[in-house]
C-alpha cells in the first residue's frame, strides 16, 4: 500500500530523507510546521498512515502492516532513511527497524515504548461517530458538536481536523478499522530481533506514555538507544513544546 506523501525539500539533501510518520487520528499535514525546520540536510517526507488522512483504507491495523506501507515508503525514495515516529507512528516505525534494520539509517521515537498498553481511545472513536457531519460548513461547528462527549478542547480541535466538510462530509479516519482493530494499536507485537543502529528516544517530561519500567524492553531491542525528555511537555511534545523538540530531533539528526 503506498501511502499519501507531502515532501519537504531542502535546499541541501546530502543526508538520507527523513521519514516522518504521526500517531493514532494524526495526518500528514499536522508537521508542515515542524517539516520545514526538521533535517536542513534531508528532504522530509510525512505520510499519511493507512485509515488516515488520504491514504487508502485497509480493515488491517497490525504495525507489522504499517511497517511495510513505511518500507514501500523508503524503497521508493531511495532505499534507505532516517525514520520517524510519534506514538502509533513510534510503534511503527520500532517495528520496521526491527524487521527491515537495512532501510532504517536512524530511528527517532517520540513519547512511546514497544509495548502493550491497558488504555484504548474507543471513546475518541464513538464521540465522532455520534456527530451528524450533515449541514456542517466550519470545523469550530465540529468541535461544537464534539464537546458532549469530547471534554478536553484541544483535543476536540485535533479531532476536529479530521472532519472533511462540504458535499459529502466524512471523517478522513476508517472509524470501523481502527475500532476493530484496537487491541493491536495499543498493543505490541513479540519481536526477537534487535535494531543495532542509532536509536534516539524523545519523551515528554510531563507524560505517562514511557515509565522508567520499560527502559528494559527498550534497551533489549534498541540497545544502542538514547533517551531524551521535554521539560513540561505531555504526550503531543512536538505541538506542547515545539522549538525543545525540533532542537532535539535536529541534533540526532545532524550528529
Amino acid at each position: 500500500m503506498r501511502l499519501a506523501e507531502v515532501a519537504f525539500p531542502k535546499e541541501s539533501e546530502s543526508k538520507p530523507p527523513l521519514i516522518v510518520a504521526h500517531g493514532l487520528f494524526g495526518a500528514a499535514r499536522n508537521w508542515r510546521a515542524h517539516a520545514k525546520r526538521m533535517g536542513p540536510e534531508r528532504r522530509v517526507i510525512a505520510v499519511d498512515m493507512r485509515n488516515h488522512g488520504e491514504s487508502s483504507w485497509d480493515d488491517d491495523m497490525s504495525y507489522p502492516a504499517m511497517a511495510g506501507d513505511l518500507a514501500e515508503t523508503i524503497e521508493a525514495h531511495g532505499g534507505r532513511a532516517a525514520v520517524m515516529g510519534h506514538s502509533m507512528g513510534g510503534k511503527a516505525a520500532m517495528v520496521l527497524a526491527l524487521t527491515r534494520p537495512e532501510l532504517v539509517e536512524r530511528l527517532i521515537v517520540a513519547d512511546i515504548a514497544p509495548v502493550a498498553y491497558s488504555h484504548d481511545l474507543m471513546d475518541e472513536i464513538e464521540a465522532m461517530r455520534s456527530v451528524d457531519l450533515s449541514g456542517l460548513a466550519r470545523r469550530s461547528e465540529v468541535e461544537a458538536a464534539l464537546e458532549a462527549k469530547v471534554e478536553d478542547r484541544a483535543t476536540r480541535a485535533f479531532l476536529a481536523h479530521s472532519a472533511v466538510l462540504g458535499d459529502e462530509p466524512r471523517w478522513s479516519l476508517n472509524l470501523d478499522a481502527l475500532a476493530a482493530d484496537m487491541d493491536r494499536i495499543t498493543g505490541f507485537p513479540e519481536m526477537e530481533s534487535a535494531y543495532e543502529g542509532a536509536a534516539f528516544f524523545l519523551l515528554g517530561g510531563a507524560s505517562k506514555y514511557v515509565q522508567a519500567s520499560h527502559r528494559e524492553t527498550v534497551l533489549r531491542l534498541f540497545p544502542n538507544a538514547s533517551y531524551e525528555a521535554i521539560k513540561d511537555a505531555g504526550h503531543w511534545l512536538h505541538a506542547d513544546k515545539p522549538r525543545e523538540f525540533l532542537d532535539a530531533v535536529n541534533r540526532f539528526l545532524e550528529s
